[in-house]
């Protein structure tokens, strides 16, 4: 049975193989090279415990030092969407706030959004907003004050 120990090793390292294949999130590729290094051991002779203990120190190695790389220059930028850009911009109160009677609206890019007061207190229409936080297709804003001018 020994002589066919690198049957083992190869066909972990297809049903590793396939496993990262369906899943593309470099769950199991780290395995795929330590059931390389095993096999090698194996087919230079080396004890089951000496390949075991390579297949477990070879994926620790490629887990420890390849994840990281790949992370930050495989894995996709991630992209604002429409409603995170509007966080932190300024506009005008289209509708008065009243958080109380669920009123506020403001025009910010060419689309109306409701809005809600982060502090509570009704905003006149015509009031310069700050967005601070975006809760489902809400948004939550705080008056801003500008300095009067000499």
């Amino acid at each position: 049975m020994e002589q066919y120990g690198w049957i083992l090793w190869v066909v972990l390292m297809v049903v590793f193989a396939i496993a990262e294949v369906a899943t593309v999130n470099l769950v199991s590729v780290w395995f795929v090279g330590g059931a390389l290094a095993a096999l090698i051991v194996q087919l230079l002779g080396g004890n089951i415990w000496l390949q075991l203990g390579l297949f477990l120190v070879t994926a620790g190695v490629l887990l420890a030092g390849l994840r990281p790389f790949v992370r930050r220059y495989v894995a996709p930028k991630r992209t604002a969407t429409n409603a995170d850009m509007v966080l932190g911009r300024e506009a005008y109160v289209t509708e008065t706030v009243d958080n109380l009677h669920g009123t506020g609206a403001l025009k910010l890019d060419g689309k109306v959004w409701t809005i809600r007061s982060a502090t509570d207190t009704v905003l006149p229409e015509g009031t310069l907003v700050k967005v601070v936080k975006l809760e489902g297709v809400k948004l939550y804003v705080e008056p801003v004050h500008v300095a009067a001018g000499v």
